[in-house]
């Protein structure tokens, strides 16, 4: 009898390493892209969970939020600051007593500085001016706070087919005395040129901004935000849902802008990432 319980006992703990380590080969984790610059999206892939739910993941003192993607399946996304400190950086991820550390190498990032000449009062904002400025900023601030269910689907595309005029990052001097710092991409184009969504999303902002003009904010979940500035026209309104490629508005030079152009930005969070680097992630729709 107690070598008939000592070989159940074996056996019995044989079967549940068996599982263990089976659960241990399912699991995989990982970064897409490794290799990052400055201000840059990325994702982090959780697969082989089963039935468990979704895992914990942080960047330094930042928590990514997950998503499921399928079976098993998780997704978060993230994103650096343009000022984040160059080198290597851990991702932590938790899920039950699985605890592992993903490699994020971030790349020193080049961007340009220009020197603008502008009409002095297009520089300094009168009180008026600028306390409606940083009443905006606030209800913008307050939007990124919000991780809604996802709704994008595959890749993000660029609202717009046109050359680039002014990059992500580049640091515009106007004056020679007031800076600041480029966290979108503009677009170049003609007044009445469609202007379309980057992706699946519902309109959270519908808005006349002081530096913006007519502007419209997506939410595609998963804490991901696109914003579309200067428009003509919007085409839609608030809480609509729209689908990616949908014409949303045409381009103008409403607000802040020398001609008409699209400023296009994107949101990570409260982050603000460089649009070209969430195009490229090359995300399938079928990982929705």
């Amino acid at each position: 009898m107690l070598l008939y319980r000592l070989s159940l006992s074996l056996a019995t703990t044989v079967f549940f390493l068996f599982i263990l380590l089976a659960g241990a080969d399912a699991f995989q984790a990982k970064v897409i892209p490794q290799v990052i610059t400055q201000g840059d999206a990325f994702v982090v892939k959780v697969t082989g969970l089963g039935k468990l739910a979704p895992p914990s993941a942080s960047l330094g003192t930042r928590e990514l939020n997950f998503a499921g993607c399928g079976d098993g399946c998780f997704m978060a996304f993230g994103a650096v600051d343009l000022d984040t400190k160059p080198g290597l950086y851990k991702i932590l991820i938790a899920s039950g007593k699985i605890n592992i550390r993903l490699r994020l190498v971030i790349r020193r990032a080049n961007f340009p500085t220009l020197n603008i000449s502008l009409p002095e009062e297009k520089v300094s904002l009168s009180p008026e001016d600028n306390a409606r400025a940083e009443q905006e900023a606030s209800l913008l601030k307050s939007l990124w706070q919000n991780v809604t269910e996802p709704l994008w689907e595959g890749s993000f595309i660029l609202p717009l087919g046109n050359t680039i005029s002014t990059g992500f990052g580049v640091k515009r001097i106007f004056n020679g005395k007031k800076t600041s710092i480029h966290r979108g991409i503009d677009i170049k184009g003609q007044e009445g040129d469609e202007v379309r969504a980057s992706n699946r999303g519902r309109v959270a902002l519908v808005e006349e901004l002081f530096f913006g003009g007519r502007t419209i904010v997506l939410d595609h979940g998963n804490g991901i935000f696109s914003v579309y500035m200067h428009l003509s026209v919007v085409n839609i309104r608030p809480d609509d849902l729209v689908s990616k490629g949908q014409v949303i508005g045409r381009v103008g030079s409403s607000g802040r802008a020398s001609g008409p152009h699209l400023h296009y930005g994107v949101k990570v969070g409260d982050i603000s990432a460089n649009p070209l680097s969430l195009s490229r992630l090359g995300l399938q729709a079928a990982e929705k």
